[in-house]
């Protein structure tokens, strides 16, 4: 089936769990796109979140927000991807994996059928595998197919600096790469406030800490999906959000950068493999990825992650 032109600012989203449904309301309340399609193999859930978020319009920039099935998506701009089985407590993401590649393999599918233009944003995990997997079935190019990566672990890393001192958390400079999930890498060595590297900022900063524990934030950052899940079941107002910025930077051209999963190409000597780095987002997608300068340490810990990753691609049965 041809494409029907593509809307600048019509989103699709394919999953209308905890992460859909947060998102399209994200979205709306952020007054990000003009029209937004809900797709669920379970309609009627769909169009019961469709309902509810409708009946706050009035509150916000006008918006339709409304179900419907993949011949709706012909002419989204974005489409993200939300479906999947969930993980469960004492589950990591890439216990996921085989059983949401093959729940992928119908979902690109069925969007292929309609839409060949759009921008694929994945956010269902394992989200660097499936980001992989996403792309190699839909045959779009690698800056039209990307993931969630780590947008959020860098935003639970920036607010556990930003707490510890004291400091606006949009003042906190910092990424996580790798990995969104347990070999990811906090890049330390290029975090700062004020322009100023995070140790050297500790030690003016005139407040009566005695520094921050490295080691203790970097393990929070890495379990806090663990820990959220163990105390409330699932995780989805802060990568909701996530998402919305990462959709937001296509629709509105704004060349922001932000630590997508995406195809390395060469990048620290890697390639044919998923992982987040941070790139710039515009409305075509990922117009570059950021080979950023690492510490040997740092670097290390990205290779060995695009290691694990890669040996789970292996694996798969595409």
């Amino acid at each position: 089936m041809g494409n029907k032109k593509i809307k600048s600012d019509k989103i699709g989203i394919i999953g209308t769990g905890s992460v859909g449904s947060t998102t399209a309301y994200a979205l709306m309340v952020q007054g990000i796109g003009s029209e937004i399609v809900l797709v669920d193999r379970n309609k009627e859930k769909a169009e019961g979140e469709a309902m509810d978020i409708m009946h706050g319009q009035s509150f916000v920039q006008p918006i339709e927000v409304r179900a419907g099935d993949y011949s709706d998506l012909a002419d989204a701009k974005v489409i993200i991807v939300t479906a999947g089985a969930p993980q469960k407590e004492g589950e990591t993401r890439l216990d996921l994996v085989q059983k949401n590649t093959n729940i992928f393999k119908n979902i690109i599918g069925d969007i292929i059928k309609y839409n060949k233009e759009a921008i694929l944003l994945i956010v269902a995990n394992p989200v660097d595998i499936l980001t992989y997997v996403s792309m190699k079935l839909s045959g779009f190019p690698p800056n039209r197919v990307f993931g969630s990566g780590t947008v959020l672990d860098s935003a639970r890393f920036r607010s556990l600096i930003s707490s510890g001192c004291e400091i606006a958390a949009k003042n906190v400079h910092g990424y996580v790469i790798g990995e969104h999930g347990d070999s990811e890498v906090p890049v330390w060595s290029l975090t700062n406030i004020a322009g100023t590297q995070i140790d050297k900022y500790c030690q003016i900063c005139e407040q009566p800490c005695k520094g921050l524990n490295k080691k203790e934030i970097s393990k929070q950052v890495k379990n806090a999906a663990y820990e959220i899940i163990e105390k409330k079941g699932s995780t989805y107002y802060a990568v909701a959000l996530g998402v919305a910025q990462i959709t937001k930077a296509i629709l509105r051209n704004e060349d922001t950068v932000l630590t997508v999963s995406s195809l390395l190409t060469g990048q620290y000597g890697i390639e044919d493999v998923s992982l987040s780095l941070p790139a710039v987002i515009d409305n075509k997608g990922i117009r570059n990825v950021l080979e950023i300068e690492l510490n040997r340490e740092e670097k290390n810990a990205f290779i060995n992650s695009a290691k694990l990753m890669k040996d789970v691609i292996s694996k798969l049965d595409l």
